[in-house]
């Protein structure tokens, strides 16, 4: 059994290493002027000429940044009524960042071990979105494990049955399981209710959905756009690099096929996001280089990436953690710095997003002042952040919203998934909940019975 690489092992072709200055760097970028690779890497380390993070400096670079942010789209804080329907844990991909999955074996009906996880059938989830809706959520968001039953629809499934080598296409029909999870297309059918908006189908998970086929991924993504699919979250991403791609994630698809669904996902109208998941095993370089190609790529979508998301990597409980690949995630300078380029860079989307599930409240609205200026949703599931190890909440009320985002002193904005339709949340109208949802009437997402429910759940 050859042993698990560490973190002493790594040896990359990209390293942050440059002939620009850092001074030259923070002069383009204050002036507006459209950023390299080389650029970035000087401000994401503060200057490659030294060893560490200056906070002098970083401070000079956030402050830039936050200039941009008001500049680009002054001092709203918005932020969705949205809920987490995540529909299975089971996956066998393997990647070493992750905590979310459960192996897919576990799952089955003759397992001689009881499953951690969970699998919903489409029925569990249209009852759990119709219950949110009837809330008041705008945003039904669902990303989930590859489970090896699930297939895109009823002629993928005949055709991923009678492949000669299942195990080739990591395919196990449904009835080995004790949960079917169905196809994607009967849960994006099934998360349709009223009107919600519907936002799921990772490049990854489209990969999965075409597996075994010829299919295009534009095929793919036009029969879940049918089947109720409205925007694609650009999660799967980690770096887009593939020298890193192949320590965290060597079972997922790279860089090049990443960027391939995507196009195919805007080529049939969807609307998309973009993310990086940083802190891990990369570097400055790399990090630079993922902000190019998601620059590039939103050039190419004439547009159609609404927001960028930055996440840093949660790592307690993850393989890469326990396997010693890491000794830990991103430095709260880091943190701060990936938010502040990510606005420097991306001069062609207006919205960079702070996650206050990956950073808390008190840093997360902190980011909010180095660049940001999305503050997420209610996600009124959550758990990937939480099974990977992350400390914080998986609720964010209305009331929250207001309260916090009115303490730095910035308007607090109910938005549509597209950002498209806003509206200013008044603190002096209560009751404070959401409005711009299919079925929102105003009223708070959960009765102050609940909330305490939850409360109480979380401290046990």
């Amino acid at each position: 059994m050859e042993r698990p690489v560490t973190e002493a092992d790594l040896a990359f072709d990209h390293t942050p290493e440059t002939e620009q200055s850092f001074e030259n760097a923070l002069e383009k970028a204050r002036a507006g002027d459209r950023l390299t690779v080389a650029d970035a890497i000087e401000l994401l380390t503060t200057g490659t000429e030294t060893d560490g993070i200056d906070r002098r400096r970083k401070e000079r670079v956030l402050e830039a940044a936050d200039r941009r942010r008001a500049d680009v789209v002054g001092e709203e804080v918005t932020f969705v009524a949205n809920l987490n329907n995540n529909v299975t844990t089971a996956c066998n991909v393997g990647c070493l960042f992750c905590n979310f999955k459960d192996a897919a074996h576990t799952f089955e009906r003759d397992a001689e071990v009881e499953t951690a996880g969970f699998t919903k059938t489409p029925e569990q989830s249209r009852e759990t979105v119709a219950d949110a809706v009837s809330r008041g959520i705008y945003e039904v968001t669902s990303v989930s494990g590859l489970h090896p039953a699930f297939a895109l629809d009823a002629e993928h499934r005949e055709i991923l049955a009678s492949h000669p080598d299942p195990k080739a296409v990591n395919y196990k029909p449904p009835e080995r399981y004790a949960t079917d999870p169905g196809t994607y297309v009967e849960q994006m059918n099934a998360m349709s209710v009223d009107g919600v908006h519907v936002h799921s189908m990772t490049p990854e998970e489209a990969y999965h959905a075409r597996r075994g086929t010829d299919w295009s991924y534009r095929e793919i993504y036009s029969r879940l756009q049918d089947a109720g699919l409205d925007t694609v979250p650009g999660t799967a991403a980690e770096i887009l690099v593939d020298e890193v791609r192949e320590v965290i994630c060597p079972g997922k698809i790279g860089t090049d096929e990443w960027l391939e669904a995507m196009e195919a996902a805007a080529d049939v109208g969807l609307g998309l996001t973009a993310t990086i998941m940083y802190g891990h095993v990369e570097n400055e370089a790399h990090r630079a280089l993922h902000l190019k190609r998601v620059r590039e790529l939103q050039e190419r979508v004439d547009g159609a990436i609404t927001e960028f998301v930055p996440l840093s990597f949660v790592h307690q409980n993850t393989p890469l953690y326990e396997h010693d690949v890491v000794s830990g995630g991103a430095s709260t300078d880091e943190d701060e710095l990936m938010i502040a380029v990510s606005r420097l860079f991306l001069d062609n989307i207006d919205h960079i997003q702070s996650s206050w599930v990956k950073y808390g409240d008190e840093q997360g609205l902190k980011m909010l002042n180095c660049g940001a200026d999305d503050f997420m949703g209610t996600i009124l599931s959550e758990e990937i952040t939480k099974r990977a190890g992350g400390d914080y909440g998986e609720f964010r009320s209305f009331a929250d919203y207001v309260e916090l985002i009115s303490s730095i002193g910035r308007v607090p904005v109910e938005r549509s998934t597209d950002y498209e339709t806003r509206r200013v949340v008044d603190p002096d109208d209560p009751p404070i909940g959401p409005r711009l949802g299919p079925n929102a009437d105003g009223t708070p997402l959960l009765t102050d019975e609940e909330r305490l429910e939850r409360v109480s759940l979380a401290d046990d």
